[in-house]
C-alpha cells in the first residue's frame, strides 16, 4: 500500500520528519538556553540543570538520585558536582558510617545564583516558544505527554499498518 500524502508529508516518513523537526528545534532553544546562562551568569546548562534538581530538594539528594534525574551517568554526575563544590555551589554531607555515600545540597551560594538566574531563564525560555499561541503550546503539551509512553518503551512497537503474524515474519 502505497503511503498515504498528508501535505508535505507522507503518513510513512512523518516519524523520521517529525523527529528530525523535534530535535532541530529543540536544539536551538538548547543553544539559545545555553547561551543566555554562560552570557548572564557563566554557566553551563549541566550546572543550571544541577542546581535546578537542588533547588527541588532542600534536603539534598545522593549521586544516585542525581544521576537518574539528570538522567546521566553517575560518572558525570561526580564530575558535574566535584566543580559545583569547587565553585561553592554544593556542600557534600557525608552518611554515618559510610563516607563514600553522600547527600548532595545546595549552599546558599548556589541558592543565590539559582534565585539570581532563574527569572531570566524563564524569560529566555518564554522568548524561546513565542511562535505558538497559548493554546498550541498547550497543544503541543498534551501531545509531547501522549508520545512519552511510547518513547520510553523499549519493548518492540506496532505500527498501523504493518502486519506482524507469523506468516508475515517468515
Amino acid at each position: 500500500m502505497p503511503d498515504e500524502d498528508i501535505g508535505l508529508l507522507t503518513v510513512g516518513a512523518a516519524p523520521l520528519r517529525v523527529w528530525l523537526a523535534l530535535f532541530s528545534t529543540v536544539r536551538q532553544i538548547e543553544r539559545m538556553i545555553q547561551k543566555n546562562l554562560r552570557d548572564g551568569h557563566s554557566l553551563t546548562m549541566a550546572k543550571f540543570d544541577l542546581l535546578a534538581q537542588l533547588h527541588g530538594a532542600p534536603e539534598g539528594l545522593s549521586m544516585s538520585e542525581l544521576s537518574e534525574r539528570l538522567k546521566v551517568t553517575n560518572g558525570a554526575v561526580t564530575c558535574l558536582v566535584r566543580r559545583a563544590a569547587t565553585e561553592k555551589l554544593v556542600t557534600r554531607i557525608a552518611r554515618k558510617g559510610d563516607k563514600r555515600r553522600q547527600k548532595i545540597r545546595l549552599s546558599r551560594k548556589g541558592r543565590q545564583v539559582f534565585d539570581n538566574m532563574a527569572p531570566t531563564n524563564q524569560t529566555c525560555i518564554r522568548q524561546a516558544m513565542t511562535g505558538l499561541a497559548a493554546e498550541e503550546l498547550l497543544e503541543l503539551h498534551s501531545l509531547l505527554s501522549k508520545l512519552r509512553p511510547s518513547a520510553t518503551d523499549h519493548g518492540r512497537h506496532h505500527f498501523p499498518g504493518e502486519d506482524h503474524s507469523e506468516a508475515a515474519v517468515a
